[in-house]
């Protein structure tokens, strides 16, 4: 299977809100079409996000990326947050999702930003396997902390 990358445009809003509510589906969150749609079409007018689509030979996709520009403070640099990352299941084990981060990665490098992050499920074997093949290193240092507040 050939895999081609390219940065998200506009008319991309659809079939990337069918791959995020999948995305969302996987990290055992209940489909929401509209939500997704919602926000990916945000993400796209704002810019406030960079999506990354790839596609098969027939230039339909079949997953995608979404980097957050962020800041390092230690590193006093600019980052990216590579927050999602989903290949279609009936994709997977053809290169996609490397694909993928390769494209992340040359992004970042050609905007500036001096590393990347990302964090996943303990249980997401694979894609530790995935992230570590491409020289991802485990952050053995600092634990991870979420909390949520209301407006």
């Amino acid at each position: 299977m050939t895999i081609r990358t390219r940065v998200a445009v506009a008319s991309d809003h659809h079939a990337i809100a069918v791959l995020f509510d999948a995305y969302r589906q996987f990290y055992e969150q209940p489909p929401n079409l509209q939500q997704a749609m919602n926000f990916i079409g945000e993400r796209l007018r704002n810019g406030d996000s960079v999506l990354i689509v790839a596609e098969d030979e027939r230039i339909a996709p079949i997953g995608f990326c979404q980097l957050y520009p962020s800041f390092c403070s230690i590193e006093a640099m600019p980052i990216y947050v590579l927050s999602d990352l989903y290949v279609q299941q009936n994709n997977r084990q053809h290169g996609a999702g490397k694909a993928l981060l390769l494209a992340a990665e040359r992004h970042a490098v050609a905007n500036g930003r001096g590393k990347m992050e990302l964090t996943t499920a303990r249980t997401n074997k694979t894609a530790q396997a995935a992230y570590e093949s491409l020289g991802w290193q485990r952050d053995e240092v600092f634990f991870g902390y979420g909390k949520r507040v209301e407006a």
